[in-house]
């Protein structure tokens, strides 16, 4: 399969391209949304790259580059009852929830915000502006260039 682009949105307050750059990698667990869900589990495949992405926060926008590291796996903060993830409802025999390993490629000079993308008409039907509030979207080949000639 080819190579797939993504975009992964986090609060810059909750797991910034920073703290990924410290910890060279994260797992990328505690989506609770089905449609990301399903990106996690199906559609990302291992050595696919992913904008980093923060969101609420004073400029959203692409901050970094992060590489996908790993198979879909079922996402352990769902099983844990002390974490703000927790899901009685997924078990490790029938998981509900996936999460994927990243790893810390680069950070940008200066972020690609949300203003920058939304000005380029070539990126109107981008996932990020179509379904903003998704922590996880596909990027198309042309998108990931576009984006990547504007860093």
């Amino acid at each position: 399969m080819s190579k797939q682009y993504w975009l992964l949105k986090s609060e810059e307050t909750c797991y910034s391209i920073e703290d990924l750059k410290r910890d060279g990698s994260t797992d990328w667990g505690g989506i609770r949304n089905y449609a990301a869900r399903n990106s996690l589990r199906d559609q990302m495949q291992k050595g696919d790259l992913a904008f980093y992405y923060h969101s609420s926060c004073d400029v959203p926008g692409i901050y970094g580059i992060a590489e996908i590291t790993s198979e879909g796996h079922p996402d352990p903060t769902a099983f844990d009852p002390t974490d703000d993830h927790f899901d009685q409802k997924s078990t490790p025999e029938k998981p509900v929830w996936y999460s994927r390993t990243v790893k810390f490629k680069k950070t940008l000079k200066k972020p690609v915000t949300l203003a920058d993308v939304k000005a380029r008409k070539e990126l109107q039907n981008m996932a990020l502006i179509r379904l903003g509030r998704l922590s996880v979207t596909p990027v198309t080949e042309d998108e990931w260039k576009i984006i990547e000639s504007m860093m």
